[in-house]
């Protein structure tokens, strides 16, 4: 449990400190947070609202920080370029993110093709029937680019850190709530960067920097 602790520590510093020195992008990670929470929430409740929150709200507001407002030239911090951290990005970096956000963006058009969805719906009566058929599959898809990423680094690394990177998915409301609150405070003060970026672990006492992994 120490060593997998450790590692979920590692890939939270790694992800924080390669993927989010804009203040921009952190703020808006703090407002995909709460929206992930109420999704978090509504999903025993109503799971087509709280799939519709996800990916209409905290999904666009998160990814929409990593494609416009995180700097992709060299990162004098952390001594690494864009490419670079694109490689040993643990999840999704940028090029699997489009092909997700693709099957996303194109998945509702199934239903005009098949609007019983292979036998789990029956045919939409209105509109409103067929926002709720494209959440489900929305739902299914979100559930899915988790298990797929998990399986495949079981594969491509190991089953520790297929298991630490879905923890750390689905624990990251919290945690970007916890780290990132003060952010659009202060994006209002005109800061455009994090300067505490690379400086330091927010988890330890003593503010070591935990070790990058690959």
């Amino acid at each position: 449990m120490e060593n997998f602790l450790d590692a979920l520590r590692t890939q939270r510093w790694d992800d924080h400190r390669y993927y989010h020195h804009s203040r921009i992008n952190q703020s808006l990670h703090f407002v995909s947070a709460m929206s992930f929470l109420f999704s978090y929430l509504m999903i025993f409740k109503d799971p087509a609202i709280s799939a519709l929150a996800g990916w209409l709200v905290a999904m666009t507001t998160r990814q929409t920080g990593h494609f416009f407002f995180e700097p992709k030239d060299y990162d004098v911090v952390n001594k690494a370029t864009h490419e670079y951290k694109e490689e040993i990005k643990v999840g999704y970096n940028l090029r699997r993110k489009v092909v997700l956000l693709t099957i996303w963006a194109l998945s509702p058009l199934v239903l005009f093709y098949s609007p019983r969805f292979f036998g789990l719906f029956s045919p939409a009566a209105n509109k409103t029937e067929f926002v709720r058929h494209v959440a489900i599959i929305w739902l299914g898809l979100g559930i899915g680019g988790v298990l797929f990423r998990t399986v495949q680094l079981f594969v491509i690394k190991d089953v520790q850190t297929g298991l630490v990177w879905a923890t750390k998915i689905l624990t990251d409301p919290f945690h970007d709530i916890k780290i990132y609150h003060k952010a659009p405070l202060a994006l209002l003060r005109g800061e455009l960067i994090d300067p505490e970026i690379g400086l330091h672990h927010w988890d330890e006492d003593d503010a070591e920097e935990l070790p990058r992994t690959s």
